[in-house]
């Protein structure tokens, strides 16, 4: 089962309620922000997956949940940051296909999502990968062994992880600039009325000049919710080695199914140049 990410889908609304001073403003940012859902639909055994459910803790203590799937012992990890909708539950079909090139994986939900306790912030999205690291490396993964991957706005929390703790390898799909672009884009007076009462900020494109490890962006031609122009800025400022891969006729939800056997040995290569 899957579930579509669709990052800001209810900003105006967020926006428009901020033209009122309120002392609710971080709670009503959290509710047009995030998309939780708690209810574990599905798990990797429902496909015939072998995983391990793992309970873990982000780095201020929060408890989190996740799933580990192994792979082959000579290949890299990956560490799987997800978008803004769901839980890992929708995300079993994408864990089967990066599963099937030999790779281990461990997904993890952020706070609020899924069975993790707490409540989705920006700090506290940061938190809880690094916990994700933390709780890697005691079984034994060094960050060379891995690749860390974010979707959407899970591109934000995997940058931010691979400045700190430098990875093998980055794979951003779908990335965006900043919350401040993507409110200017799809409601630009809105923004300039309301945009500054918002604390999230999540700059990717402040950030990614300081990385220091081989990146990889996928970015749907039609992406409608995050413009591939934003994936472009970002792979722009990226410092090399880089790689920019534009999915024809993909959305902001379809982009391995649009890019199909194209888009998986663009993975197989990355991985093979990182051996």
């Amino acid at each position: 089962m899957r579930i579509t990410d669709e990052l800001f889908k209810a900003l105006p609304i967020l926006l428009g309620t901020l033209l009122i001073p309120s002392p609710v403003c971080a709670a009503l940012e959290h509710m047009f922000l995030y998309f939780p859902d708690t209810e574990i639909v599905m798990t990797p055994a429902s496909i015939g997956l072998e995983f391990e459910d793992i309970r873990f803790q982000a780095s201020d203590g929060t408890k989190l949940h996740g799933w580990y799937l192994p792979g082959e012992k000579d290949k890299p990890l990956i560490l799987f940051c997800h978008g803004n909708a769901g839980n890992i539950s929708h995300r079993v079909d994408n864990l089967r296909l990066l599963n099937e090139l030999g790779l281990s994986v461990f997904i993890f939900d952020y706070r609020g999502y899924g069975q993790s306790e707490g409540k989705a912030t920006e700090a506290g999205t940061y938190a809880d990968i690094r916990g994700a690291l933390n709780w890697l490396k005691g079984k034994g993964w060094s960050e060379q062994q891995m690749i860390y991957f974010g979707r959407s706005l899970g591109a934000a929390i995997a940058l931010q992880l691979a400045i700190e703790h430098p990875p093998a390898g980055l794979v951003l799909e779908s990335p965006f600039t900043s919350i401040e672009a993507i409110g200017k884009h799809h409601y630009p007076i809105l923004w300039v009325l309301a945009g500054w009462a918002l604390d999230v900020r999540y700059d990717n494109i402040v950030k990614i000049n300081q990385l220091k490890t081989p990146l990889l962006i996928f970015h749907g031609e039609e992406d409608e919710i995050i413009p591939q122009q934003m994936g472009r800025e970002l792979f722009e400022r990226a410092p090399l080695p880089k790689q920019f891969y534009s999915i024809p006729f993909a959305g902001h939800n379809n982009t391995y199914d649009e890019g199909s056997v194209k888009y998986w040995q663009q993975w197989r290569d990355f991985v093979q140049s990182l051996l």
